[in-house]
């Protein structure tokens, strides 16, 4: 690693077509995590979503299309690997995550070596609940990553999680792009690599304003075909972090 480590946090927030719900969130994260920078990846919005970002005075990264919140995760993490963040949060632009708790996760990490904390809806805290096929399909990658990684996983696609510097190396050339590959496919990539994860309970909120991406159902459909990427995952090559690579 030839980056010198002189700052402390990036919060990146993927945003697509958040121009609503977008200020909310940074003066959430304005007062949540003053000591933090933030960069707004903007995934080829149609809406305002980088002037609002702009205007708050934050960092924005404008992609020219839509890649989909693993590939403006992957920009995010170039960026944090770029300018030498120690740890990297990824905070969404909808409202859903609540930048408190961001804390909590810093918490973990700091009580070993930990390079990944996600935070988890299914983990004794809140009442968030996914029902049907989308809770089957959940449940079944949870089990199927626990044993993966050797940590007990309820919540393997939630978006929320803390990442050290040797994560966010190796996701800034490996995160994949594809529907929950950023999540469900990294932690594979992640426990290949070497890194360990943990999880914290939180509490998930409604979106606070626009439209999901997907439907329940469409959902549904896109985590049983996560399951047969997850298949292909736990056959790639193992990744290994080059020499130097610091925590």
């Amino acid at each position: 690693m030839t980056t010198p480590l002189t700052r402390e946090l990036l919060v990146i927030i993927p945003a697509w077509n958040e121009e609503k719900t977008l200020p909310g969130v940074l003066a959430e994260i304005r007062a949540a995590l003053p000591e933090a920078d933030v960069i707004v990846v903007d995934d080829g919005s149609q809406d305002s979503t980088s002037r609002v970002a702009a205007n708050a005075g934050v960092n924005v990264l404008t992609l020219p299309i839509n890649l989909g919140v693993g590939g403006a995760m992957r920009a995010g993490y170039v960026y944090a690997a770029r300018e030498g963040y120690r740890q990297a949060v990824q905070v969404d632009a909808d409202g859903q995550h609540d930048p408190q708790a961001v804390h909590a996760l810093q918490d973990a990490m700091a009580a070993g070596d930990i390079d990944i904390v996600i935070g988890a809806r299914f983990a004794g805290t809140g009442d968030y609940e996914a029902k049907g096929p989308r809770r089957w399909a959940m449940s079944m990658l949870s089990a199927v990553l626990s044993r993966a990684t050797g940590a007990t996983l309820t919540d393997t696609t939630s978006g929320f999680k803390l990442t050290s510097r040797r994560a966010i190396e190796l996701f800034a050339r490996e995160l994949p792009a594809e529907y929950l590959g950023d999540t469900v496919e990294a932690l594979v990539i992640a426990s290949k690599a070497g890194l360990t994860v943990r999880q914290v309970g939180v509490i998930m909120r409604p979106r606070a304003g626009g439209e999901p991406s997907h439907s329940p159902w469409k959902a549904a459909k896109q985590l049983l075909r996560a399951m047969l990427a997850l298949a292909v995952a736990l056959t790639r090559r193992t990744t290994r972090l080059p020499s130097g690579d610091a925590s």
